[in-house]
């Protein structure tokens, strides 16, 4: 008998993987927990049925959300992770030289806890207790309301807006971010489809740039996300993250994300283009 798991990206559409086995499932606080094996993505992270990441192709993600904020900015010294429980963002962010600290609030400890296990390489910097890490069990959008002044570059990395992660998609939760970067500061989040969730990133776009002087969407092709393009926005209080001045920094070794990328990734399709004014 042939095992299959499959998110419904849509009402209309679903992408389905076929798996070799079940490693671990689980009930948290706040949502179903489950890693499974599969034959086109390998182990793969599932969230109350939605697709995560998977270690065939996390690369992508995570090199994206981190790298374009963090050279961006010329000196990113504090640095915020909220989300990202699997472990890979905070594993990019303590590649650059220049971070001190890198603060990651996880609000599911029995996601950390899976991927620890199940996807090592994904959560390395949480296996080997890098010195840079804190990590902190709990809620992000309490964190960001107790911060002021403190972070160079804040990096949301959440799941989908819906569950223990809708709180992160509002107007209220981007002031408090606002309010928690440092005068030259600069954030960036995970903002969905571009085919499937226009009107959110509408919303996001219009309340994102209502407090940011410079505020950019970028894209990344990734394919375990609805329809394989997908969108990130950088709120800025003070760099232009599209004029890809990025090398006044040693490169790190990646494979996806380079210099050139890093200014192509803002030159967007027309239809968005439209969707964005």
């Amino acid at each position: 008998m042939q095992l299959w798991c499959t998110e419904n990206q849509s009402d209309s559409l679903g992408l389905t993987a076929r798996v070799k086995e079940t490693l671990f499932t689980g009930r948290s606080e706040f949502q179903d927990v489950a890693i499974v094996d599969t034959y086109q993505f390998g182990r793969m992270l599932v969230l109350d049925g939605v697709f995560q990441t998977s270690v065939v192709e996390e690369f992508i993600y995570h090199e994206m959300i981190a790298h374009v904020p963090l050279y961006t900015h010329p000196n990113p010294q504090q640095v915020l992770v909220i989300g990202g429980g699997d472990g890979g963002t905070i594993r990019e962010v303590v590649r650059h030289d220049s971070v001190k600290v890198a603060e990651m609030v996880e609000i599911d400890g029995m996601v950390v806890d899976a991927c620890k296990k199940y996807l090592p390489e994904t959560s390395i910097a949480l296996n080997e207790n890098n010195p840079k890490v804190r990590l902190k069990i709990g809620d992000g959008i309490k964190h960001m309301k107790e911060a002021e002044n403190k972070y160079d570059v804040i990096i949301v990395d959440c799941s989908d807006p819906i569950g223990p992660g809708e709180g992160l998609f509002t107007h209220a939760f981007y002031q408090d971010v606002f309010k928690a970067l440092k005068p030259d500061g600069l954030f960036v989040q995970q903002t969905e489809s571009p085919f499937y969730h226009q009107e959110l990133i509408q919303r996001l776009t219009k309340d994102i740039a209502s407090l940011f002087p410079i505020t950019k969407l970028y894209l990344a092709s990734i394919p375990i996300y609805p329809g394989g393009l997908h969108c990130f926005t950088i709120g800025s209080k003070q760099y232009d993250p599209s004029t890809g001045e990025t090398g006044k920094r040693p490169q790190l070794k990646t494979r996806y994300y380079h210099a050139d990328l890093h200014k192509s990734c803002f030159v967007l399709p027309n239809f968005i283009r439209e969707l964005l004014k």
